[in-house]
């Protein structure tokens, strides 16, 4: 992402979050058009509503939490607020989580609450448009794709890549994780 882009989204940002941007409604099913960021877990590229997010940050250690949950990595300060930080690629079950350069983490706002979370890398902002945008599968019950609102088509060229476009709220915000009251 270059500095225009990245500057022109922040301000985009900032002025939906200084206007009182409403909540993703809870229980939603399908991705809205929008802008997403995207970014990776291993092999897949993944993509959460671009009003969601704070800032990126590079991946630094964290303080470890007893007793937490492995994808629970610990928590770091941030100017003065203690952000927990969620390791995506454990929470997901990726098939590894290596830490390297590329390695960043997402610091999230989710309904007023301040989350991390570890990702493989950045890749993009993408503008999708509902045509763009395809409902979630429905997978067996032994799956939980609750968290998976839609499948965006992107193309470049001749190349169509696929983006899993989650919930990131809901699953911020879900029992298991503990973080945020639902």
């Amino acid at each position: 992402m270059d500095m225009i882009t990245e500057a022109t989204v922040v301000a985009r940002h900032e002025a939906v979050r200084q206007g009182g941007a409403a909540a993703t409604p809870p229980g939603r099913t399908k991705a809205e058009s929008g802008e997403f960021l995207t970014f990776r877990l291993g092999a897949e590229e993944y993509g959460i509503d671009i009003l969601r997010v704070q800032e990126i940050r590079s991946y630094e250690p964290p303080t470890r939490i007893a007793n937490a949950p492995s994808f629970i990595k610990g928590v770091v300060n941030l100017r003065g607020v203690i952000v927990p930080i969620i390791d995506l690629r454990l929470k997901l079950n990726c098939d590894s989580a290596e830490y390297n350069d590329f390695t960043v983490v997402i610091v999230l706002n989710v309904r007023g609450r301040v989350v991390g979370a570890v990702v493989d890398s950045v890749s993009d902002v993408l503008e999708l448009s509902h045509d763009q945008i395809k409902p979630a599968p429905e997978l067996s019950s032994s799956v939980d794709s609750g968290f998976i609102t839609g499948i965006g088509s992107v193309k470049n060229g001749e190349v169509e890549r696929m983006l899993i476009l989650m919930d990131i709220e809901g699953l911020m915000s879900s029992a298991d994780m503990g973080l945020v009251a639902g």
